[in-house]
């Protein structure tokens, strides 16, 4: 939260990269090491780090929230899908949701996330909020680890602006010790381990000072069962969500097919084009070409040997080039995004030209001739 003007008193020390810019990448790195599906951010102001956090191919939900709802409706557009994820949908699927509302408050729509991030937030949070905070997000969404960095106020003395605060809405600063303090307390009353480190290295010869930034991990000891859950769940929704995004994903079937259709074509016209240049080898004499047939010449190694062992071979008939699915689908990209045979049959049926049995793709060689 907040980087910009915290930033503002930091560059006499100048890190880097920007202090905002390593507690994110502390964020992206733990994403990296534990694979979370569900993340929410709390306090997650302009978005920036759920914008960088949408990038990892492990998460399948997003979700942030904050008490200042027109900061989040200033950036949210930057979490919204971009053209080039319509035209190539990614595997995984994706959904990111905007919350307004307090920490202090429980709603179902934060229950089931794997990691929640708390990237300078407590330290905003009025006395009543922060002794509601620990049972809101340890007791009640209760996710397999929490991060929560704030500020280290025996590192503000080498912030030659900072009178009290870094920033005029922090309500507290905490020393290294009080902060661990509150954070073994919270993890021993919820079942939780609790590791600190930091960002922001002090001066050679000032370790004692600790990080600019703190930072707990806290990984709960024990899974949470489904009865717990519910037991706390409300009954009431209090957030209000004001931005939801679903990404376009090869696991929605429409896209899926579209992914098939495309790739299909894009392979049987590359077929195609291997068997006529191959084919027009043998010149414009009639008698020549209607004995061409086609061999593993046409197409690498072993794709060609493939193609003749399996009797997956194309052939020329009239105007018509007739591509076997069978051929379409020995090719790596069609197997990987389809699975099996059966469902490229499914998936294209209807939507290409194919031959009376349905076992081939028919691509007319007319084009090609225009072209040559």
């Amino acid at each position: 939260m907040d980087k910009n003007f915290q930033e503002e008193f930091t560059q006499i020390i100048k890190f880097q990269p920007p202090l905002y810019k390593q507690r994110y990448q502390f964020v992206k790195d733990l994403v990296e090491k534990y694979k979370p599906k569900k993340v929410a951010d709390l306090g997650c102001a302009d978005c920036s780090l759920l914008w960088m956090l949408k990038f990892c191919s492990c998460i399948e939900v997003l979700a942030g929230l904050d008490i200042c709802a027109n900061v989040m409706k200033e950036k949210m557009h930057t979490l919204s899908p971009l053209p080039v994820d319509y035209l190539q949908p990614s595997e995984r699927s994706l959904t990111v949701t905007l919350h307004h509302g307090s920490v202090a408050h429980k709603d179902p729509c934060m229950l089931g996330f794997d990691l929640v991030t708390c990237i300078e937030l407590i330290e905003h949070l009025e006395e009543s909020e922060l002794k509601k905070f620990p049972e809101v997000v340890f007791g009640f969404m209760a996710p397999s680890i929490v991060v929560i960095s704030t500020p280290n106020s025996e590192f503000n003395p080498l912030l030659p602006r900072v009178m009290l605060y870094r920033h005029p809405d922090h309500k507290f600063e905490w020393s290294q010790a009080q902060f661990q303090s509150w954070a073994l307390e919270t993890a021993r009353c919820y079942n939780y381990s609790v590791e600190f480190t930091g960002v922001g290295h002090p001066p050679t010869g000032m370790e004692k000072v600790g990080f600019c930034t703190q930072i707990g991990v806290f990984v709960r000891k024990y899974p949470q069962t489904g009865e717990s859950v519910q037991s706390e769940k409300p009954t009431e929704a209090v957030y209000k969500t004001v931005f939801k995004a679903v990404y376009p994903s090869l696991k929605d079937e429409k896209y899926l097919q579209n992914a098939v259709i495309s790739e299909a074509v894009f392979t049987a016209q590359i077929i195609k084009h291997r068997l006529m240049s191959k084919r027009k080898e043998y010149g414009d004499d009639p008698e020549r070409k209607s004995k061409f047939q086609p061999s593993m010449d046409c197409f690498p190694d072993h794709l060609g040997k493939l193609l003749v062992e399996k009797n997956m071979e194309p052939f020329v008939s009239g105007n018509e080039v007739y591509i076997p699915l069978t051929a379409i689908f020995s090719f790596p990209k069609v197997n990987r995004l389809c699975g099996t045979f059966e469902k490229l049959c499914k998936l294209i049926a209807g939507k290409v030209a194919l031959s009376s049995d349905g076992s081939a793709m028919m691509l007319n060689i007319e084009h090609e001739n225009e072209e040559n």
